[in-house]
């Protein structure tokens, strides 16, 4: 879930860059910027090309800024425009360039501390590079950034039920290659 008392200040701060008080943007950057780069991240693979998406995220915010409607949390909103970002490249390069096989050490996919004890971050991040998209983005969604499966479901344009259903079956996804990887580790060693 979202902090209420960040979520009421976010919303103060975007009504405020509606009424042209600019410098409310710089804020809601400083606030949004981290948890949407690490979004991004997780759906690229890429850390330059989620920087890049980034910025075209903010840029789209401030040329919408008037839709947004106060009486809702601004994090869901921005996360959505962030995918709708995202899928816009993706249907700007061909099939092959979106299916490129990057180095291991490029992949930058955020990770809890907490989960750090569970595998180790590269057998993570290979894991889930491995989950299936849909999958691995309503488990992030919800798990690693705290949106609830409604949130969820309006960013990604389904049902609450089935952002539940895509993040239950990305996290037994991710536990079974963790699995697999652990059991071919104790096989080796």
């Amino acid at each position: 879930m979202i902090d209420p008392t960040v979520d009421q200040k976010l919303r103060d701060l975007m009504v405020s860059y509606q009424a042209g008080e600019f410098q409310a943007f710089a804020e809601l950057y400083r606030l949004l910027a981290p948890k949407l780069r690490g979004y991004l991240s997780s759906l690229t693979f890429r850390p330059e090309q989620a920087e890049d998406l980034l910025q075209e995220t903010f840029l789209q915010v401030h040329r919408a800024r008037q839709s947004y409607l106060p009486d809702l949390p601004v994090s869901p909103w921005v996360f959505a425009i962030a995918r709708h970002c995202f899928l816009m490249e993706c249907r700007t390069f061909s099939r092959k360039r979106r299916q490129e096989v990057f180095a291991e050490d490029e992949l930058d996919i955020p990770v809890p501390a907490e989960v750090e004890s569970l595998a180790d971050r590269l057998a993570l991040r290979r894991a889930l590079a491995r989950v299936a998209e849909d999958r691995r983005e309503a488990l992030m969604l919800h798990h690693v950034w705290g949106f609830s499966y409604q949130e969820i479901a309006g960013m990604v344009g389904i049902g609450a039920g089935a952002a539940k259903v895509r993040a239950h079956r990305g996290m037994q996804d991710l536990r079974a290659l963790l699995t697999a990887t652990e059991n071919e580790e104790y096989r080796d060693g």
